[in-house]
């Protein structure tokens, strides 16, 4: 069966998933702060859809599955989704993305489905700049809910860290500390253009070289660790010491997309071939308009052979796409 390859040779086996656009906090570079417009339940994938469309693109190559949301722990009954899809022969992997608030209530939950591999966003151990940054509280309970799902086995877990010049250079060393002291992996991730309020500006971009030279000067060199996936989006390293990883997902200044093999389903059922895309392919009317599998595949195939080549942020031509990053999904 055809696999998915795009004009460019990328063969794309990493799909992730949203399952919602809610959310629980309200991070400035992700949602506006107040009065946001949700989507109804009605226009939600169901569960039942979702694992239809994976058992629909596995005899495409899609071996890897993540699940994001906006927050997908607000979505009531995730461990029934995971454990659905973690069942599916030649799902080889499937990891969730939480901000982890509510972590700590759905870990074993999530353990006991067959979850394995688990990220969580947190961009500040400051409590104050936390809350400056997602406009709610919660801080505790994100820490929390890191405790509760080493208890339970997840093993690494990884910490996300969206880095923002004027905002986050006082959190560098802290989180370079946290991964030396607790075992986590913490990534710092460029500030992308993803933003509600698009009000993103290159200026605002605290760059991954800034980071590593400032964990370096002020913790200790830092060596790349061996045998790395040529497709993942961050680039992992190790203390010299052999105490603490972290990992750079460096968007803005060392685009990654010639090696990029994911695509995206969002929360209403629109299949986008970059995080970037200004086009999107609506696989939910066929998924309800009584369409068979081969035609949801040919769907897909074509969605994936008109990706384009890079994002372009850093030329002329980019355009922010109208939706913003929890619309999407993370």
């Amino acid at each position: 069966m055809t696999a998915l390859v795009d004009g460019f040779g990328r063969k794309h086996d990493n799909l992730r998933i949203s399952v919602t656009d809610r959310c629980n906090i309200r991070c400035f570079y992700c949602m506006p702060a107040e009065n946001v417009v949700f989507m109804q339940k009605s226009q939600l994938l169901s569960f039942e859809e979702i694992e239809r469309f994976v058992r629909t693109v596995v005899p495409l190559g899609v071996r890897k599955i993540r699940i994001t949301g906006g927050e997908p722990l607000v979505r009531r009954d995730l461990p029934v989704l995971v454990e659905k899809i973690a069942h599916i022969d030649g799902i080889q992997d499937v990891g969730v993305t939480t901000n982890g608030i509510l972590l700590a209530e759905h870990a074993q939950a999530l353990w006991d489905a067959g979850l394995r591999r688990l990220n969580v966003s947190l961009d500040a151990l400051d409590p104050k700049k936390f809350e400056e940054i997602t406009r709610r509280t919660g801080y505790e309970q994100v820490l929390e809910g890191i405790e509760a799902a080493k208890s339970v086995g997840f093993d690494p877990i990884k910490v996300n860290a969206v880095s923002v010049r004027g905002l986050t250079e006082d959190e560098i060393v802290p989180f370079g500390q946290f991964a030396r002291e607790t075992g986590v992996e913490v990534r710092f991730i460029e500030f992308m253009p993803l933003d509600a309020d698009n009000a993103w500006e290159r200026d605002k971009v605290l760059f991954a070289h800034e980071i590593i030279e400032r964990l370096s000067d002020e913790i200790g060199p830092l060596e790349p660790l061996p045998d790395q996936d040529p497709t993942a989006p961050a680039t992992d390293f190790q203390f010299a010491d052999g105490i603490g990883r972290v990992g750079f997902i460096a968007s803005v200044s060392q685009p990654f997309c010639m090696s990029c093999n994911r695509f995206r389903l969002t929360a209403d059922g629109k299949i986008r071939n970059c995080l970037f895309s200004l086009e999107e392919t609506d696989v939910k009317s066929l998924l309800r308009g009584g369409a068979d599998d081969a035609a949801i595949r040919e769907a897909v195939v074509a969605s994936i052979a008109a990706k384009k080549e890079g994002h372009e942020i850093n030329t002329a031509r980019f355009i922010q796409p109208e939706r913003p990053m929890y619309s999407i999904g993370g």
